[in-house]
């Protein structure tokens, strides 16, 4: 009665795993200060590499194609989750949720500029992270996970930090040169985090490849 098929329940880890980070990436907690500068990060921050690992993962047991098919349906469930998180906030609540209204409102709801980059660069990094490692494997072989893992990781994984944040926060009334000083500053210390994050989950990653093979 229990028995779970180990794909179904990667690909539902997966899925929740885009859930936690749009519904709870909002937030952000302090981390260190270097100086005069402060060291911030989402909680997104120990999701974000689960999905890349995910990816290489299926890469590697299953091929390019399965792994590009999870990533799509990610997609639509990411977009799902957005559209009926608009039309949520925008019912209007029965009495008894009054008072409650503002912060389901806070919480729940998204601007549409910070929805779209959040899609736009969680679909590129995602496939590229897949193409990258699918390319570095046909050279190398089945050697050399964890420089296959970590390479195609730290790639995409800052053309997703990059995009996002670019989308979401460049303030065109302001100067180019500002812009990217303030860019940098957060793209930077964010990427920085999730390589690190990245290499530490770099066991789990060949866990993960073994545990699913044995479901072949």
């Amino acid at each position: 009665m229990l028995k779970i098929q180990k794909m179904d329940f990667l690909v539902s880890l997966y899925i929740l795993c885009l859930a936690l980070s749009e519904l709870m990436g909002g937030k952000t907690f302090h981390i260190l200060d270097i100086g005069n500068f402060s060291l911030n990060a989402s909680p997104a921050i120990f999701i974000i590499p689960v999905l890349f690992s995910i990816n290489d993962i299926i890469t590697e047991v299953f091929g390019k194609e399965r792994a590009q098919s999870v990533v799509r349906s990610g997609f639509f469930m990411v977009l799902f989750l957005l559209i009926f998180s608009v039309i949520a906030t925008a019912l209007p609540p029965s009495g008894r949720f009054l008072e409650t209204e503002n912060a389901y409102d806070t919480i729940f709801g998204t601007s549409a500029r910070v929805a779209t980059a959040s899609l736009i660069a969680f679909t590129t990094s995602e496939f590229l992270d897949i193409y990258i490692f699918y390319r570095i494997r046909k050279k190398l072989g089945e050697q050399a996970l964890w420089f296959r893992n970590n390479l195609s990781n730290f790639i995409a994984q800052f053309v997703d930090s990059f995009v996002f944040i670019f989308l979401a926060f460049y303030a065109f009334e302001k100067s180019l040169a500002n812009n990217w000083v303030f860019l940098i500053s957060l793209i930077l210390p964010y990427w920085f985090l999730r390589c690190f994050m990245s290499i530490i989950e770099t066991p789990f990653v060949y866990m993960g490849v073994k545990w699913l093979k044995d479901a072949k």
